[in-house]
């Protein structure tokens, strides 16, 4: 057989080797040097103390689902984020308007301490822009009404 063409059935046997799949378990690749000078790759150990070197067998295939759970885990963890984002928004505006309620409560408690004092004198305007006293019943109906709202919309 001529060497050259030795040389291409080597290379055609050591390719079929290493690329048929690796039964499950350890299907171990060996290479020597034989008698002659030529390297030898095989499924099956040398005869004798022929000095040999394993080959590690390809690596496990990859995982064909890598890229989309990536891609999942990805948008998972932006939802995460985006969720928490809304909840702090949400706790803000919650806190502005509680705020804001305690504020009007405040306010609006203060005009009916005002409303009880008869001692002092409170002027309103009316339709024409002038000037007008608020009389006691005035005065009784607009602590009701502000009583009233402040029973709807403080915590007492």
């Amino acid at each position: 057989m001529n060497p050259m063409r030795r040389g291409h059935v080597w290379v055609a046997c050591v390719l079929a080797a290493v690329l048929m799949p690796a039964e499950s378990g350890a299907a171990a690749l060996y290479k020597w040097t034989d008698a002659s000078g030529h390297v030898v790759y095989s499924d099956q150990p040398p005869p004798g103390n022929v000095k040999s070197e394993i080959l590690k067998g390809p690596p496990p295939p990859a995982n064909p689902n890598a890229m989309k759970e990536m891609a999942t885990k990805e948008l998972e963890y932006r939802q995460r984020q985006l969720d928490k984002a809304e909840a702090g928004a949400k706790a803000n505006r919650d806190q502005t308007i509680a705020k804001e309620r305690a504020d009007n409560c405040t306010q609006v408690k203060g005009q009916m301490q005002q409303l009880a004092q008869e001692n002092i004198v409170i002027y309103r305007i009316n339709e024409k822009g002038e000037r007008v006293v608020m009389d006691d019943a005035v005065r009784r109906a607009e602590r009701e009404k502000l009583g009233k709202w402040v029973r709807e919309n403080c915590a007492v």
